[in-house]
C-alpha cells in the first residue's frame, strides 16, 4: 500500500508534541501575575504565593496562611500561507489565520506554618493548556478540496502540587514538592489520502484523536539571602512521563479496509502513548539596589533534546537525537497505515528572563523581558500546532491593601516568523527522511494574555 504524501498527512500523529509556543515546548511560561509581570524572572525571588511552580524552598519564608489565586486568558493570533512556484509566477495554496480562541488557565496555592521552620503548601495549577483552531475552508489546498473538515488542537496539563519547604537559618532555606500530573489532549484534521492499488487514491477524511493520562514528577529548590539587598535561587524540576490513552477515528479507513479486503471495523481504534515532560533546570537573581525598587533575571534550561521513548512491552530506548513519539495503535490496521514511532528532533532550549518591580507607597509598578526560543525545528514544523522564537514583554501593576493584594497584569508575545521552503518536500521523502514530515509555508503568530491576581496573608 502506498501513503500519498500530502503536506499535512504525515504530521497528524506528532503535532501534539509541538506546542503553541506560549512556553517552551509543551510548557506554558509561567504562573502568577506579579512573577510574569517581572517577565518570569523569578526564581531567584520566589516570594509570593506563586512559589510552588517557580521555587518551592520559598515557601519556608511564610510566616503566616497565605492564599492566592491567578487567571490568564491566552489569545493566539496566527497565519499560515502556503504558495506553489510555477513558471508564471507563484499561486497561493493556503492562506489562512487562526479562529478567535481562548485558552484560560490558573492556580490556586494555600501554605500553612506548621512549625518554627517548617511550611506546608499545596498548589492545583495548569502547566500547559495551548491550541489552536482553524477554519477548514482556508485549508481546502491541503485537504483533498473538503472544506468540512476540523482542524484544531488542545492539550492540557493540570498538576497538583503537595510541597513542604525548611527554613535551616534565616538565610538559607529548602523545598520540594511532588508534581501529580493530569493530562488531556484532542486533535483533529485531515487523515490523508492511500492509494491501496494502481491509479486509486482514496481521501481518508477526518483524522480525530482525544486522550487523558497520569503522570508524577517533582521539584526541588533552594533559596538563599546573604544580604538584604541580595538573593539567590536555584530550582530543579524532574522529568515527568504522561501515560495516555484514549481512541483516535478516521472517517474514510472502512472504505480502504473493504478495498484490501478482510477489514469491516476500522473506524476508530483505541490507542496508548507516553509523553514525557522533559527535566527544566532554572536559576536566578534578585537585587534590591533601593528600598522600593527589585531587579531580577533568570536563566531556564529545559532539556528537550533527550527523551525515553517506551515501546509497549518492550524495554525503553533511550532517544538521543531529539524526542521520539511512540503510539500503540490497538487495531492492527491502524498500525499498517501509520508508522507510530516518528523523530522530533527538538532542541534544548534556554531562556533568559529579565524583570523589574518599584513600588509608589500601596501601589507596584513591574515590567519585563524575555527571551523564549522554540525548540521545534523547521522540519517538524506544522499548523495544529505551531511552535516560534518569542520576543516577550510584560507589564503590571499591583496593589496591596494591609493583608490583601490584587494584581492585574499583560504578556505579549511576538513571534518570529517561519518560513519552510517548498523545496524541502518536494522530492521523494524516503531520499530524505528527516524531512518527511515537514510541512512548508509561512507562519506567523503572536499572542496576548491578560492576567489577574487575588491573595490573602492571615
Amino acid at each position: 500500500m502506498k501513503i500519498k504524501k500530502f503536506y499535512v498527512a504525515s504530521c497528524i500523529f506528532f503535532g501534539f508534541l509541538c506546542s503553541l509556543a506560549l512556553g517552551n515546548g509543551l510548557n506554558l511560561n509561567g504562573l502568577g501575575t506579579r512573577s510574569l509581570s517581572m517577565g518570569g524572572a523569578f526564581v531567584g525571588l520566589a516570594d509570593d504565593f506563586s512559589t510552588i511552580f517557580w521555587n518551592p524552598a520559598g515557601m519556608a519564608f511564610f510566616k503566616q496562611k497565605y492564599f492566592g489565586f491567578y487567571g490568564t486568558d491566552i489569545i493566539p493570533n496566527g497565519s499560515y500561507r502556503l504558495s506553489s512556484p510555477m513558471p508564471s509566477g507563484d499561486i497561493h495554496v493556503v492562506d489562512a489565520k487562526t479562529e478567535s480562541k481562548h485558552y484560560f488557565s490558573g492556580m490556586l496555592a494555600y501554605y500553612h506554618p506548621i512549625g518554627r521552620n517548617f511550611v506546608a503548601g499545596l498548589g492545583v495549577y495548569t502547566h500547559s493548556r495551548l491550541g489552536t483552531e482553524w477554519d477548514g475552508a482556508d485549508l481546502v489546498g491541503i485537504a483533498n478540496g473538503n472544506s468540512t473538515l476540523k482542524w484544531s488542537s488542545r492539550i492540557g496539563v493540570v498538576t497538583i502540587a503537595p510541597g513542604i519547604a525548611y527554613n535551616i537559618n534565616d538565610i538559607l532555606s529548602i523545598g520540594a514538592a511532588l508534581n501529580i500530573n493530569y493530562g488531556m489532549f484532542d486533535v483533529a484534521m485531515h487523515a490523508g489520502s492511500v492509494e491501496p492499488v494502481l491509479n486509486m487514491v482514496i481521501d481518508l477524511g477526518q483524522y480525530e484523536e482525544s486522550m487523558k493520562g497520569w503522570g508524577y514528577g517533582a521539584i526541588f529548590g533552594i533559596l538563599v539571602r546573604p544580604h538584604n539587598v541580595l538573593s539567590l535561587g536555584a530550582t530543579f524540576r524532574t522529568a515527568s512521563r504522561i501515560e495516555f490513552s484514549g481512541e483516535a477515528s478516521i472517517s474514510n479507513l472502512s472504505t480502504l479496509g473493504f478495498i484490501i479486503g478482510g477489514y469491516d471495523k476500522v473506524g476508530s481504534t483505541d490507542l496508548e502513548r507516553e509523553v514525557t515532560w522533559p527535566v527544566w533546570i532554572a536559576a536566578g537573581v534578585a537585587v534590591y539596589p533601593t528600598e522600593n525598587l527589585t531587579v531580577t533575571a533568570d536563566v531556564q534550561y529545559t532539556q528537550w533534546s533527550h527523551q525515553k521513548v517506551k515501546p509497549y512491552g518492550i524495554s525503553d530506548i533511550d532517544v538521543g537525537l531529539g524526542a521520539y513519539m511512540l503510539t500503540d495503535y490497538k487495531d492492527s490496521f491502524y498500525e499498517i497505515v501509520i508508522n507510530s514511532l516518528r523523530p522530533m528532533f527538538w532542541d534544548d532550549t534556554l531562556q533568559l528572563r529579565f524583570g523589574a518591580e518599584y513600588m509608589f507607597r500601596s501601589l507596584a509598578v513591574r515590567g519585563g523581558y524575555y527571551w523564549d526560543p522554540s525548540p521545534v525545528p523547521d522540519r517538524t514544523m506544522n499548523i495544529l500546532l505551531p511552535s516560534h522564537d518569542f520576543h516577550v514583554f510584560t507589564f503590571g501593576l499591583g496593589y496591596s491593601l494591609k493583608s490583601l493584594q490584587l494584581e492585574i497584569g499583560l504578556e505579549y508575545l511576538n513571534g518570529k516568523e517561519r518560513n519552510i521552503p517548498s523545496a524541502t518536500t518536494m522530492g521523494d521523502p524516503l531520499a530524505d527522511p528527516d524531512w518527511a514530515s515537514a510541512m512548508p509555508g509561512i507562519y506567523k503568530m503572536h499572542i496576548i494574555a491578560p492576567n489577574i491576581s487575588l491573595s490573602y496573608r492571615f
